[in-house]
């Protein structure tokens, strides 16, 4: 298993992707705070460089990597992979991302804009994995998982730093959305050294439950396929880095339904007037299906990303 990065590993992450990426702003609705009885602030990295909190782990991945670097490869089912693309610009390198076959249209589209290389495989861990390798032999680039990797956990972990830093006050809980668990485990992390008091609870679809799986029974899960979620950013399971960080400091794991997911989606776009995709919203889905108590709370929720299709949203399907 690979150590985990130290909370000074964050902080130095944090001064490191500054200059080069967005300090998101938070946004909140008294409409929402009434309905829930709480004080929700949404941290909104949907309008991060790339669209999404990605754009983090990969900067700080890319710029701790040698000079000698030739390039960079990771497998993805879009964000990261547009976030790895975006980063290698930083550094004139190029970017080739492994990404399934079923990922969102618009998702490839912005790899090739940013200047990557997309390679098509199977939509299964194991085939991503695969291809990532075969690339890495074939092109000598350096490969930066989407989260299995130290300096991304750490440069996922500056969205809490900020998020904290940036409330008005205390928090009492923070709510993150669980896939492969890189953000989860750098907010666990930062908000163990600069919000103790508050807990933290990771949110997923009840389609895709490895995560609440693992937390329950202590021992990593694999993740169920073909995974049937409108939330297509957290299909991918835990590594054992981010199990084992999650195990160690989450308060708790709780599953949402598709219902759920789409309403919590729908209801973030015309509440707060902007557009997020469907990971981003299981948080406040998780709110509004009552899996987490939150009156009386200020509650921090990390709205994760904006990239989606806008030819298929889950309530006109």
């Amino acid at each position: 298993m690979k150590p985990p990065p130290l909370i000074e590993d964050i902080e130095a992450a944090h001064a490191r992707i500054a200059p080069h990426l967005h300090r998101t702003p938070i946004l909140t609705s008294r409409s929402l705070d009434c309905a829930t009885g709480a004080e929700l602030l949404f941290k909104c990295e949907n309008f991060q460089k790339t669209g999404s909190f990605k754009a983090r782990g990969a900067t700080n991945a890319v710029l701790t990597l040698p000079p000698d670097v030739t390039g960079v490869a990771t497998h993805s089912s879009g964000n990261h992979a547009a976030a790895l693309a975006h980063a290698a610009r930083l550094r004139a390198l190029p970017a080739h991302v492994v990404m399934p076959a079923t990922a969102p249209k618009a998702k490839r589209s912005a790899v090739e804009a940013y200047g990557g290389t997309v390679i098509s495989c199977a939509p299964t861990l194991a085939a991503r994995e695969e291809a990532a390798a075969r690339v890495v032999a074939e092109t000598g680039a350096a490969l930066v998982p989407p989260f299995d990797d130290p300096r991304v956990v750490a440069g996922q972990g500056t969205a809490a730093v900020e998020l904290i830093a940036d409330a008005p006050g205390p928090l009492d809980l923070i709510l993150v959305p669980v896939g492969g668990g890189g953000l989860l485990a750098g907010t666990l992390l930062a908000a163990s050294a600069h919000a103790p008091r508050a807990a933290v609870i990771g949110v997923e679809p009840e389609a895709a439950d490895d995560a609440a799986r693992g937390f329950q029974s202590r021992m990593l899960q694999p993740q169920v396929l073909p995974v049937a979620t409108i939330a297509d950013g957290v299909t991918t399971a835990m590594s054992p880095m981010t199990f084992e960080i999650m195990c160690w400091l989450a308060r708790d794991i709780v599953t949402v339904s598709e219902a759920a997911i789409a309403a919590a989606m729908r209801c973030i776009w015309e509440r707060l007037k902007i557009i997020v995709e469907p990971s981003c919203a299981l948080p406040l889905a998780a709110i509004l299906e009552r899996k987490v108590d939150v009156e009386g709370r200020r509650v921090g929720i990390i709205l994760t990303g904006g990239n989606v299709d806008l030819d298929r949203l889950p309530w006109t399907i």
